[in-house]
């Protein structure tokens, strides 16, 4: 007898039906790289542009561009006028790493849809954290687009960063393989960091913590064009377990002790 599998669907996939009501006619912006699809491979800037619920009137890049266009990790890009749809682009890895006032002053709410990639120094989940320093500090509200840990929600791996050696490849205490949706990294950091914040989270359907992103069925787009293929397996339920050697780069985290990962209502 077969097993009926449910398709996993994205914070992004479910937007425009679970956006919150008190949001609905905000103008918003959009923090996106080229891996915010849904799973109709159509990039988040269409679903945003062709919603009635909200208006969509700037946009934010990480790290390597809202078009993966600067793959070297150290090369920074500055902003500009997104010709498809005549928005302005701000980055978030240029002269600014947190979005200025003025960055924000056409926006109420700030949404960010990023693929995280599970390990604490990609630099996608320090962007978030960033911005929701500057939206607290501005009073604007942030949504998150939840999606999947790409190797699982099940393991924790390596030390826990310590606060005085923290840098934009790690900013808050986590450790090395967190375990957690970028969803989950946005709530400790709400919890822990930003507590008057109005943050929101759209989630994820049909995705359990066990999963390796090639069980999702969902498309794979490279976050950054520094991160393998699903070919490549660093992302598959065939890889590693100990989280292979092409995503940790090589950190050593077989010497460290394995960090229990806290159940979603005792961590948040």
């Amino acid at each position: 007898m077969s097993t009926k599998i449910t398709p996993v669907r994205t914070g992004l996939d479910l937007v425009e039906n679970l956006w919150p009501r008190d949001l609905r006619g905000s103008r918003v912006g959009l923090v996106i790289h080229p891996a915010s699809v849904n799973h109709r491979l159509e990039h988040a800037v269409r679903t945003f542009t062709a919603s009635k619920k909200f208006k969509l009137t700037t946009l934010f890049g990480p790290q390597h561009g809202i078009l993966g266009q600067t793959q070297d990790n150290m090369v920074e890009w500055e902003g500009f006028c997104d010709p498809a749809t005549g928005l302005p682009v701000y980055s978030l890895y240029g002269k600014a790493r947190k979005p200025r006032p003025e960055m924000l002053a056409g926006i109420d709410a700030l949404v960010i849809d990023l693929q995280d990639v599970g390990s604490r120094y990609y630099t996608f989940i320090w962007t978030m954290d960033l911005c929701m320093q500057a939206c607290h500090e501005a009073g604007k509200s942030i949504v998150v687009l939840d999606r999947p840990n790409p190797i699982g929600g099940h393991m924790t791996e390596g030390p826990v960063l310590k606060p005085d050696y923290a840098s934009f490849v790690g900013l808050k205490p986590l450790p090395v393989r967190h375990g957690m949706t970028i969803a989950e990294i946005g709530r400790y950091l709400h919890n822990a960091f930003h507590p008057s914040l109005n943050f929101r989270v759209i989630p994820m359907e049909g995705w359990n913590r066990t999963m390796w992103f090639d069980q999702t069925r969902l498309p794979w787009v490279m976050p950054s064009p520094n991160m393998p293929t699903l070919e490549g397996h660093a992302f598959s339920q065939h890889a590693d377990s100990r989280y292979g050697t092409r995503l940790s780069r090589h950190v050593p985290l077989r010497g460290h002790k394995h960090l229990r990962r806290q159940r979603d209502d005792e961590a948040f």
